[in-house]
């Protein structure tokens, strides 16, 4: 049965972790500490995996299915949504703290030898 907004806001923590099922692989985890996540649990080259959204309410239902459809066009073209999002994330972090710094030298040279 597919899930609704005011069951979503409604979900509330239990002792153990509760997973509320959507369809298509979409779940809405309670945690007992009472966060709740989205995950999408899917099969890729015959491995059960599991990809993370995000938190709700900052994901909202319509987004997490919105995601999850997008996971699932990536399976269809033979796609890990999984690696996807970690080859994104990858080339993202081009500027980051490490890649600026390993520059830092270089251009510091440039500087010197210009002065």
């Amino acid at each position: 049965m597919a899930l609704s907004d005011v069951k979503c806001r409604n979900a509330r923590p239990a002792s153990k972790l509760v997973k509320l099922s959507d369809g298509g692989g979409l779940q809405l985890w309670v945690q007992p500490t009472g966060s709740r996540l989205w995950r999408v649990a899917y099969r890729f080259d015959g491995k059960q995996k599991l990809l993370a959204l995000g938190s709700y309410p900052l994901i909202s239902l319509a987004e997490a299915r919105e995601a999850r459809d997008d996971a699932k066009r990536l399976l269809l073209a033979g796609i890990d949504p999984g690696k996807e999002r970690s080859l994104r994330k990858a080339d993202s972090a081009k500027d980051s703290f490490r890649s600026i710094a390993d520059e830092y030298p270089n251009l510091r040279a440039r500087c010197i030898r210009q002065d």
